[in-house]
Formats: C-alpha cells, sequence, structure tokens
C-alpha cells in the first residue's frame, strides 16, 4: 500500500459509497463537490484500482470498490463506537469481558462456566450469543475476549485461534416425573416408549447422541428438536418429552425444570472449550477462567 494512503480519504469515499454519489456525499459532508471527487482520486491513486464506476446519474462500486467498502464498515463502525467506550471506561473503572456464547452451549454450563469470573467487584460482563463462526469472527476484530464453544476452533489459515479444554461432562437423560416411571424401567430400551427432544443437529453433540442410540437399540421418537437449549430445557419442563443434557449441571436441572435423571447416556460425553486469539491469555479474567477450568 502506497505512504500516501490516508483514512480521511477512506472516509470520503465511504460516505460516497453510502450516498450513491458525490454530490449527495458532499451535501452530507457539508463540502465542495470538487473537494470530495478529488479526495475520492487521491485514495484510488494510492490503492492503484479504480473504486467507483459512473451508473445511471450515480456511482457504483467497482470489485475492488466492494472489498474496499466491506473494509471500510469495519473500521468506522469500530470508530462510531469509540467514543461512547472511552467516555463508559473513564467514567466507571471496571473489568470489562466480552464473551461469546456458542447457540448450542447449554447455557446452564456457561453459567457454570462463568461462576468463577463473577466473584470480580468491578466486572463488566458482555455476553454475546450466536453462530460459531460469526463470534469467531467478532474474536477476530477484537469485539470479544474470549468464545465459549462445544466443540474447538475449526482451523483457519487467515487467523490464529487457541482452543483451551475447560473439561467434559457425561450426558444422561432427563424429565419430567409423568415419564419417569416408563422410561425408568428397561432403560435405555424405554426411551423408544417415550417423546424425545433434542438438540439440532448443528450441536457437537448430536451425532454422538443419535449414534448412541442406534446402539442401545432404540427407535427413537423425536417430537422437537432445538438449537437453544434453554427453549429445549423450558419445553421438557412443561412435560413435552424427555431430553438429554451434561450431568454436570444436574442440580441445576433438577432445581431450574424440575425433572429427574432417568438414566446415563454412557460413553457420550459434552466438551466445553474456551476459544482465545493468544496462546498466551493476557486478560487476566479469561486467565482465571483457563485456570479454573474443571
Amino acid at each position: 500500500m502506497s505512504a500516501a494512503f490516508n483514512y480521511k480519504h477512506l472516509y470520503y469515499f465511504w460516505v460516497v459509497a453510502k450516498e450513491g454519489g458525490i454530490s449527495r456525499a458532499a451535501d452530507k459532508l457539508d463540502m465542495a463537490v470538487q473537494t470530495v471527487s478529488a479526495q475520492v482520486r487521491e485514495l484510488e491513486r494510492a490503492l492503484g484500482y479504480a473504486l467507483l464506476k459512473p451508473a445511471g446519474r450515480g456511482l457504483v462500486l467497482t470489485e475492488a470498490g466492494v472489498v474496499a467498502m466491506q473494509q471500510a464498515d469495519l473500521i468506522f463502525q469500530l470508530g462510531e463506537g469509540l467514543v461512547a467506550r472511552v467516555r463508559d471506561a473513564a467514567s466507571m473503572p471496571s473489568v470489562r469481558l466480552a464473551v461469546g456464547v456458542c447457540d448450542g452451549l447449554p447455557k446452564l454450563v456457561v453459567h457454570q462456566l462463568l461462576a468463577v469470573v463473577m466473584e470480580e467487584p468491578n466486572l463488566r460482563l458482555q455476553c454475546h450469543d450466536g453462530e460459531l463462526d460469526d463470534l469467531l469472527g467478532d474474536l477476530a476484530l477484537h469485539r470479544l475476549d474470549v468464545v465459549l464453544s462445544d466443540r474447538p476452533a475449526p482451523a483457519n489459515p487467515n487467523i490464529k485461534l487457541y482452543s483451551h479444554s475447560m473439561g467434559t461432562s457425561p450426558m444422561a437423560w432427563y424429565g419430567t416425573s409423568k415419564f419417569a416411571k416408563v422410561a425408568g424401567k428397561k432403560f435405555p430400551q424405554s426411551l423408544a416408549d417415550v417423546p424425545l427432544l433434542m438438540p439440532t443437529s448443528h450441536t457437537a453433540v448430536r451425532d454422538r447422541l443419535d449414534a448412541w442410540l442406534e446402539r442401545s437399540g432404540v427407535r427413537p421418537r423425536i417430537v422437537g428438536e432445538f438449537e437453544d437449549s434453554a427453549l429445549l430445557k423450558t419445553f421438557a419442563g412443561s412435560g413435552m418429552g424427555v431430553f438429554p443434557a451434561a450431568e454436570w449441571v444436574q442440580d441445576d436441572l433438577q432445581a431450574h425444570y424440575g425433572v429427574r435423571r432417568l438414566g446415563p447416556c454412557e460413553g457420550v460425553s459434552e466438551h466445553f472449550y474456551a476459544i482465545g486469539t493468544e496462546r498466551k491469555v493476557q486478560h487476566p479474567l479469561v486467565s482465571k477462567l483457563l485456570q479454573t477450568a474443571h
């Protein structure tokens, strides 16, 4: 990239692209059309590619312009939050921890994993739920400090990611008392006689559960599949069906959802990971999280 590259030029290009023309951008910026046009040309000269081309009475992005616009969006979206974040940091001394939570990870497990950092007196915890790929993108952009997941980070040639094991928990089957008498007899074959609620295939554990049912000779009657683990447990607690869950949170399951343990899911465990961008973790609360991993 040329040394003449200037972020002010990039900003003018960004506004022109968003407004669809130099005249409209000049009005928005309260600047002369010639000035805005000259700034965009300077950016194109610095990058060595045309970013805009005429289309009717306006302008559209070239292929190079699309890429430049995507990067500019990331840069200026981060910039828009700068003032608020600096103000908050100055006015309220706190230790911020931004955690991405993979949507397939049981929320009761997340609460258990984060229990150790909840002891921090000046904690400002931010939790963001989403798909793993999206969360890893935010992690790479430093919008998140750590991502909690039910699987390690996939290999990525563009981003160095480090997966730290937070432990494992054996799985078991749970249900309300109305299913306990039926499912508790001749377990696990009795699972064929009750409705099952299952996590969807986007969770890491689903394939292992399906394989276990097959090995056990159970032809399941699946009446519901859920991406959100808390929603699955809510429906299970209302009596819709029995479900698999990590034994690590058994006490919480019984307390919050009124379910009972029906039997083990032998040989099937759920795995938990903390994913970061540094081999040697610098954030004090992430370090504390990893040091107390089960």
